[in-house]
């Protein structure tokens, strides 16, 4: 596992990468970094590569309003600084719909894409009346804590938690609730027809953030789509159970060679 920066623009992007071969990129989701990725980064015959986004871990913040546009954006810039297209590009959450929009943008650099419990092409809409408490988050790591446990209700391991919490303490002031802001005005359910690719959606059966209906949504949003569904899973597959979203991904990935 090799680790770097890399400016794109005007801004600083931390990524962790690993392996040779055919490009895979990994999009993580709010709350969240580059980190959620690292023990499945490694899939045999493929280049790895896992950013933080602006905002997010190590990566500088964005000096205007965050919108999942810019985020996608921000990932089409790391995408030409390091060379890379026709990759695939995992989403998780809010990182998904960063990769919907950076396929329909950019179909040049997304040859498939792998969608976990992300948000519909629709959005995901944050009742106004929570950011109080996603204000809470920001500035009470007991309250960043209960969230961050309903979204990994099956992760087990304590310490590996607790690094998942650390991470996500230092995501930008703004990005709280610019972030929630930025769900729920995203919206190219239009423009999903756009893109042709394979696309596989995976959602965990206890999650409850993304609901069946949600994820059958962005099934049918695309031509070439499949939904899998994973029992005893909840928000997070990633870091919930990674031998088993390594074992879809390199299924899915063989049948798009």
């Amino acid at each position: 596992m090799e680790t770097d920066f890399v400016s794109v623009g005007l801004l600083s992007m931390y990524y962790m990468e690993m392996g040779t071969g055919k490009p895979i990129v990994f999009v993580h989701g709010n709350t969240a970094s580059s980190l959620w990725y690292e023990r499945v980064i490694n899939i045999p015959g493929y280049h790895g590569l896992a950013p933080d986004m602006p905002c997010f871990g190590r990566s500088s913040p964005f000096d205007e309003e965050i919108t999942i546009d810019r985020y996608s954006e921000s990932i089409a810039g790391f995408m030409d600084v390091k060379g890379i297209k026709d990759a695939v590009v995992v989403g998780h959450s809010l990182g998904g719909c960063v990769v919907q929009m950076l396929a329909i943008n950019h179909p040049d650099l997304v040859k498939a894409m792998v969608l976990i419990d992300s948000g519909a092409p629709t959005g995901l809409v944050t009742p106004k009346d929570h950011h109080p408490f996603i204000q809470l988050m920001r500035t009470d790591r007991k309250v960043l804590e209960q969230a961050l446990r309903a979204v990994v209700p099956t992760l087990k391991e304590e310490a590996f938690f607790q690094k998942l919490v650390d991470e996500a303490q230092p995501m930008a002031p703004q990005a709280w609730i610019g972030n929630a802001e930025a769900l729920s005005h995203f919206d190219i359910s239009s423009r999903c027809s756009e893109y042709r690719g394979s696309v596989l959606v995976i959602r965990g059966a206890l999650d409850g953030l993304i609901t069946d209906e949600m994820a059958q949504q962005t099934a049918r949003a695309y031509s070439k789509a499949k939904l899998v569904t994973l029992d005893g899973i909840g928000h997070s597959v990633i870091v919930e159970d990674p031998a088993l979203f390594q074992e879809i991904l390199q299924e899915f990935l063989a049948g798009i060679k």
